[in-house]
C-alpha cells in the first residue's frame, strides 16, 4: 500500500500535471469504485483544479466548485499518466480523468477490489475521511509522545493506526523500528522516554530519507514504480537477507495476510519473536534465538 513518502510524491507529480487544469471527464471502468452517490461525477467534470490534500493515506485532488475526488489506493491501486484520453485497456484499469494535458489513469492488480473514489463536497467532508492521526513530520516529542502513549499496544500496532499516527503503514513501520533498534511487539507502556525519544526521531529521519529518495527517483517524470518493497529498505521484504547493520539473516512475522520484518540481533537482543502459526505448529521445536538457526 503507498504509505505518506509515496503518497508525497504522487502528489508532487500530480501537482505538476494538472493544478489549474480543467477536469474535462470523469471515466469509470468499474461502478464499483465509486463509494459515495452525492456530489455526482458529474459535478465535477468542467471545473479547474485548485488544490492537493494528503488525508492519511489518501490523495485528495480540491476543485474549484469546492468538490473533492478523494483516492484511496488500498494495497494493489496505483496512478499512471498517460497521453489525453488513452483507453482504458485490460481489466485493472478501474478509472480515468482526462485533462487538456493528458490522462490520469487508476489502475489496480489482482482479483480483489479495494481502492475507492470518494466524491465529497467542501472541507469539512473532507476532514470527516481523516482518522485523525498524528503527522509525524509536523510534531513535536511531548506530541509524539502523548499519541503513543494513549493507550497500550504494540509498537508495530501503534505505528500503523491510522488513528494514531498519519500516513505509515507496514512497510514504514518495518523501517522505522529497525532504524530505532526497537522490537516490533514492544508495548508502548513499557517504553522509557529515552525509547520515546529514539522512535520520534527514527520516524522522522526514514519518512524525510524516503520521501527524498523516491524524489530523487521519480526525477521529473511521474512515479511508475510505486511498490512496498525497495531494494534501498534494510528490513522490509528482506526475509533472510542480511541486516545492513549487523549481517545477521532478517526474521519475519506472519499474521493474517501482512508480515512484519526485523532484525532479532539488532531490534529483540537475538530472540526470535514467535510467528503465531508456525510456533503453535512446531511448539517446543520453535527456536528462540538466532544460535538456535545456525
Amino acid at each position: 500500500m503507498p504509505e505518506l513518502p509515496d503518497v508525497v510524491v504522487y502528489i508532487e507529480a500530480l501537482q505538476e500535471r494538472i493544478l489549474g487544469q480543467v477536469l474535462e471527464r470523469i471515466r469509470l471502468a468499474s461502478p464499483f469504485l465509486l463509494r459515495s452517490v452525492e456530489p455526482a461525477p458529474g459535478e465535477a467534470e468542467g471545473k479547474r483544479v485548485c488544490e492537493f490534500q494528503r488525508v492519511g493515506k489518501r490523495i485528495a485532488i480540491g476543485l474549484e466548485n469546492n468538490v473533492w475526488l478523494v483516492l484511496h489506493l488500498m494495497i494493489a491501486g496505483r496512478l499512471h499518466w498517460r497521453k489525453r484520453g488513452s483507453a482504458l485497456a485490460g481489466r485493472n484499469a478501474l478509472a480515468a480523468f482526462d485533462f487538456a494535458s493528458g490522462t490520469l489513469v487508476l489502475t489496480e492488480a489482482g482479483s480483489q477490489r479495494r481502492a475507492s473514489l470518494l466524491i465529497v463536497r467542501g472541507r469539512d467532508a473532507l476532514s470527516r475521511l481523516d482518522p485523525g492521526g498524528l503527522e509525524v513530520l509536523e510534531a513535536d516529542l511531548p506530541a509524539f509522545s502523548s499519541m503513543l502513549t494513549a493507550s497500550n499496544h504494540t509498537l508495530k500496532r501503534a505505528l500503523t493506526d491510522p488513528h494514531l499516527f498519519s500516513g505509515i503503514g507496514n512497510a514504514y513501520s518495518d523501517e522505522i523500528l529497525h532504524r530505532a533498534r526497537l522490537s516490533p511487539i514492544a508495548l508502548t507502556s513499557r517504553l522509557s522516554a529515552e525509547e520515546i525519544e529514539k522512535l520520534y526521531l527514527a520516524a522522522r529521519e526514514i519518512l524525510r530519507e524516503w520521501i527524498d529518495r523516491l524524489r530523487q527517483e521519480r526525477g521529473g517524470g511521474f512515479p511508475e514504480k510505486v511498490t512496498a518493497f525497495r531494494p534501498g529498505m534494510a528490513v522490509h521484504g528482506r526475509y533472510k537477507l542480511p541486516c545492513p547493520i549487523c549481517g545477521s539473516k532478517v526474521q519475519r512475522i506472519r499474521y493474517a495476510a501482512n508480515e512484519t520484518n526485523y532484525c532479532a540481533r539488532c531490534q529483540t537482543g537475538g530472540r526470535l519473536l514467535a510467528d503465531r502459526a508456525l510456533s503453535r505448529l512446531l511448539k517446543e521445536d520453535w527456536p528462540r534465538t538466532l544460535d538456535e538457526t545456525d
